[in-house]
């Protein structure tokens, strides 16, 4: 397919007051073009940053057609609601697909498992009980958001060679990162790290870092495997749109 009739990739993140929030993503992105050179990729964010999912939707040619590929890591308010809501006034002439969300997929896992080890993760080859990790991820109240970022965290443990990781969340669902850690002590576990199920830096990432006893991992920014993620994403739901 030539170039120029590939639809649009349209990154669509949630956004954030950190400015390097941004810059992580404008970074991942930049990745992605060069993995698949003449693909048109964009960004769209659904808050604070620009340019808005709705005004790169505008922005692109008509008769056009685009793959939005969210930036979200389970099924919760911003991919049923936000994205949809954004959709009812795109124009008659673009022609849109809405790809999954990055999780639950090995490729996460790989991403997840290599920024840990990046922040100096080994497992405890004396003690086989001592390790335990905790899965931040931002949170939501839809029981779909929490079961997809459970069986990530479930891929996860198999990665990490059966240590338990256990999830939590920096807002609306529970545990907390602190509680994550409570529990995790109660059961035993005396080294125990975070690893950041986030896109971006950002108020989130911070605060579920800032709880970690142990290592905490980075988030995922513009690591390949979330990178080639998005491609895949992408690939799958640009079967769903005609030629």
């Amino acid at each position: 397919m030539n170039a120029r009739t590939l639809p649009t990739l349209v990154a669509v993140a949630h956004g954030s007051p950190d400015p390097r929030a941004e810059r992580s993503t404008a970074a991942l992105l930049r990745l992605v073009r060069a993995l698949r050179p003449g693909l048109p990729v964009e960004p769209g964010f659904l808050e604070n940053d620009r340019p808005r999912l709705a005004d790169t939707l505008a922005g692109l040619s008509g008769g056009g057609r685009a793959v939005l590929v969210p930036l979200l890591f389970s099924r919760g308010y911003h991919v049923k609601h936000d994205i949809p809501g954004v959709l009812e006034n795109v124009r008659e002439d673009l022609t849109v697909s809405t790809a999954a969300c990055l999780g639950p997929h090995p490729l996460l896992v790989d991403a997840l498992h290599s920024r840990l080890i990046e922040a100096g993760w080994h497992r405890d080859l004396t003690d086989p009980h001592a390790d335990a990790v905790v899965l931040a991820a931002a949170g939501s109240l839809d029981p779909e958001s929490a079961a997809g970022t459970e069986y990530t965290a479930h891929m996860l443990a198999d990665r990490l060679g059966g240590i338990p990781v256990l999830p939590a969340y920096a807002s609306a669902s529970r545990p907390t990162v602190p509680e994550a850690v409570a529990a995790l002590r109660d059961r035993g576990h005396t080294r125990i790290a975070v690893a950041s199920c986030f896109t971006a830096p950002g108020r989130f990432a911070t605060r579920c870092a800032e709880a970690a006893p142990g290592v905490a991992a980075a988030p995922l920014g513009a690591h390949p495997a979330l990178a080639r993620l998005l491609l895949h994403r992408y690939d799958q739901a640009r079967g769903a749109i005609p030629a």
